[in-house]
């Protein structure tokens, strides 16, 4: 059974009036996602509220879109980056250069000269080479130094491949100071992170990191909370006001003196509950006549939008329009010929025995990581499209 956030205020089953008139109007074809911006500034003000002295920079990889862009910039959001195609579509939402921090640890020097070159200032890293990279080509810019964290308690972990251990953060910290730069600590719980304890787990290693830090000659003086913020999926989630409580807690704990600039990075939060995929049923079919168990194909899959369905990891809620009739046990597949396309078979996910080809299967809470993770024609089948209303 799926299990409903009380975090959604929902319509007809979705998450607002517009997108459900969308849906059952428009004559667009599938699969699409239709995201509602107004519930992105929704989602924007309650994390402002429930983290009043916090500075928001939303992670455009989250979702690009012009639409949601511009809508941000007109709250004052600032921006987390990752190449400079980001820096440029951010530019041309109407963003300032000043409010746009390069937050990826991977950058060809030529793509940090172009982020200097358009006015960003800050910049994100976690190994000696990478620091003497934006030190060398971005003189005087602010270093952001991150740390590795472990992630657990967040449904797409992302400790592997970002991040330094403590003592690494405060060698880099001091080559930052010596060479004049600005800097601070950022790290990362994971995404979709469900225990409220993490930040504050965190929040303890950066302090003894700050004061460690300040033995060699640095003075940092910013934290970067990262994101971790949750979508509404199938598993309930905290509010996030209790979010922000918990955060506020360990920043007062851990940090008592208090800190001249907090970051927080935000992706999902703001944009996945905004939005809806809408699929077709291709296929229904049984593998023999003695399973129980129905392969339910549908026309967007891991190659279209649907890649937080690796391992699944991320485990959205599904509506039909035959919702409320009897259900039977499915796998639930992508349309492509590459065997890895297979979205839910150890999930127990469950849907109408009723629905059959033609069918629309709408994906809930896809509004973050669905468009940007889309192929650019995988098997010949076109890129997931994207409305607004």
């Amino acid at each position: 059974m799926f299990v409903w956030s009380a975090a959604v205020s929902e319509i007809n089953g979705y998450p607002s009036a517009n997108i459900a008139e969308f849906l059952r109007t428009a004559d667009v074809p599938t699969p699409f996602v239709v995201v509602d911006t107004s519930l992105v500034e929704q989602r924007y003000r309650q994390l402002a509220d429930a983290l009043p002295e916090s500075r928001i920079y939303y992670a455009v990889k989250a979702n690009p879109a012009a639409p949601v862009l511009e809508r941000l910039v007109s709250l004052n959001s600032a921006f987390d980056v990752a190449s400079p195609a980001e820096i440029d579509m951010c530019l041309a939402s109407g963003a300032s250069a000043q409010n746009i921090s390069y937050g990826n640890t991977i950058k060809k020097r030529r793509d940090v000269e172009y982020a200097w070159s358009c006015g960003v200032r800050r910049f994100t890293v976690d190994v000696d080479t990478e620091l003497d990279k934006v030190v060398d080509v971005a003189p005087g810019a602010s270093l952001c130094v991150r740390l590795r964290h472990e992630c657990g308690g967040a449904d797409w972990p992302l400790s592997r491949k970002f991040g330094c251990e403590p003592a690494d953060v405060v060698r880099l910290l001091a080559m930052a100071a010596d060479a004049g730069s600005e800097c601070g600590v950022s790290f990362h719980v994971g995404s979709q992170q469900r225990e409220l304890d993490a930040w504050s787990d965190a929040l303890e290693v950066v302090a003894e990191i700050f004061q460690r830090a300040r033995h060699l000659g640095a003075e940092p003086r910013f934290v970067n909370l990262g994101g971790g913020f949750p979508g509404t999926y199938r598993e309930r989630t905290p509010a996030i006001s209790a979010y922000g409580s918990a955060i506020q807690s360990a920043l007062a704990r851990w940090f008592p003196e208090g800190l001249a600039e907090v970051m927080v990075e935000p992706g999902r939060y703001l944009v996945a509950d905004a939005g809806v995929l809408r699929s077709e049923v291709v296929l229904v079919s049984r593998r023999s006549p003695e399973d129980s168990e129905r392969w339910v194909y549908i026309d967007c899959g891991k190659f279209h939008g649907l890649a937080e369905t690796m391992d699944e990891a991320i485990r959205f809620r599904l509506r039909t329009e035959h919702d409320g009739t009897p259900t039977g046990p499915v796998v639930l597949a992508g349309p492509t010929c590459d065997s890895v396309d297979v979205l839910y078979e150890k999930s127990s996910y469950e849907l109408p025995l009723s629905l059959a080809e033609g069918d629309t299967v709408d994906v809930l809470s896809a509004g973050a990581y669905t468009t940007t993770y889309s192929s650019v024609g995988f098997n010949g089948f076109a890129p997931l499209q994207e409305h607004f209303v």
